[in-house]
């Protein structure tokens, strides 16, 4: 399928590159002022008077708001639409990060860090529901992927702007970017249109939605769960054990840079493997290459082992760029998309939650090393679940061709 192929929703007619001023731009916007602005909240916290913990405690509540957000997320998107959910998520994270800059203590900090967790749930889900509409299954995980890449496009690309922005106006200078480019990116993706769901015309509540597929998110979310904690571990556990080995900053912020670069590059060959060998193919791998990574880890004397051990979970981290968004398209049910949808996303951002502080207790109980050898054991379990429960390839109809498959369209 090349890049103009055609995806039909309803009566629309969109193409994959028509979509790059609408959705991947917007999206990489975003995602230069998260970039920018993340490494300065803990900053943010110490210059309230926070210690290193409560600091980073503080800064979770990012993540914590985002869980929270998800499930509510898929409602709001079912109820107003993706033009009007991604107004209110610009809203939301710019009132956020508003709190932070002016907070005058901690609580109103903490404050501003739900706020912005609950925005980057509520964008996420918006842009991923508009393209799962306009998109067909055989071209998802390409398209999917694309989005994601975007967004590491931009996380990856934001500290560089954001070093000048802290520069001139101190550590509230990149917040400020991120302030800006919360607006921009939501005024760049104001030209969508909602998408109207021919199943949807009577609507299941949350509740019924959850209940309904509660087999499949048990299943299905153990790999999702698995996924997000590999990927969010790794940007705690690294530079711990660069720090344990003796590396100086500009050298873990060097590896960072390499690894960030193998990340963003596969974005697009992933897609391409997502829609050609199938789900199964990309994500058992991909969990598998975690497990190697962490398991080595403390076995990493020197820069160069930890540059290897980087750009593998780089690499890693790559090939499943786009991976746990295809899957919840593929077996999201007709007519309650958006509110399934939600609850997918909270098991992929549970593990990203629990991952970097499952990190911090394992590290404080017995040693760092002990750490990564748990996470290798976390994501061989995950491989093993991916493998067992995963769709294959979808038809173009977007049901999976598998067991799994044909097992919820029996119930």
């Amino acid at each position: 399928m090349s890049e103009d192929v055609a995806a039909v929703a309803g009566a629309r007619v969109v193409r994959l590159r028509a979509l790059a001023w609408q959705v991947f731009v917007p999206t990489a916007v975003f995602g230069m002022g998260a970039g920018a602005a993340v490494p300065m909240y803990p900053l943010r916290a110490l210059e309230l008077g926070a210690g290193a913990g409560v600091a980073g405690i503080v800064v979770a509540l990012s993540g914590f708001g985002q869980i929270l957000a998800d499930l509510p997320a898929g409602q709001l998107i079912a109820r107003i639409g993706e033009r009007r959910s991604v107004a209110a998520a610009s809203v939301c994270g710019a009132l956020g990060v508003l709190l932070a800059i002016a907070a005058p203590n901690l609580g109103w900090l903490a404050a501003g860090m739900l706020l912005t967790g609950a925005a980057s749930a509520l964008w996420g889900l918006a842009r991923q529901t508009y393209l799962v509409a306009v998109i067909p299954a055989g071209g998802r995980g390409r398209a999917l992927s694309m989005l994601a890449g975007s967004q590491r496009f931009g996380v990856f690309a934001g500290p560089f702007l954001g070093a000048g922005a802290t520069h001139l106006f101190g550590v509230t200078g990149a917040m400020w970017l991120q302030l800006a480019s919360m607006l921009v990116g939501g005024a760049l993706m104001m030209s969508v249109s909602d998408i109207e769901d021919d199943a949807a015309q009577v609507r299941r509540g949350l509740g019924a939605v959850v209940a309904e597929n509660r087999r499949v998110l048990g299943t299905l979310g153990l790999g999702a769960l698995a996924t997000g904690a590999a990927r969010a571990a790794r940007t705690a556990l690294l530079p711990l054990w660069a720090a344990h080995i003796g590396m100086s900053a500009p050298a873990i912020s060097l590896i960072f840079g390499i690894a960030g670069a193998v990340d963003v590059l596969m974005s697009y060959p992933s897609g391409i493997w997502l829609d050609r060998y199938g789900r199964r193919a990309t994500g058992t791998p991909s969990l598998l290459l975690f497990a190697i990574g962490y398991t080595a880890l403390p076995f990493a004397a020197t820069t160069f082992g930890l540059c290897v051990i980087a750009v593998i979970l780089g690499f890693a981290n790559g090939l499943s760029n786009g991976l746990i968004m295809t899957v919840g398209s593929d077996i999201a049910p007709p007519g309650a998309q958006a509110e399934f949808l939600g609850a997918w996303r909270l098991t992929h951002d549970l593990g990203m939650f629990l991952g970097p502080i499952a990190v911090g207790f394992i590290g404080a109980a017995t040693t760092l090393g002990a750490s990564g050898i748990a996470l290798g054991v976390v994501a061989t379990a995950g491989a093993a679940s991916i493998r067992r429960w995963f769709p294959t390839v979808p038809l173009l109809s977007g049901q999976p061709v598998d067991d799994m498959g044909e097992r919820r369209n029996a119930h």
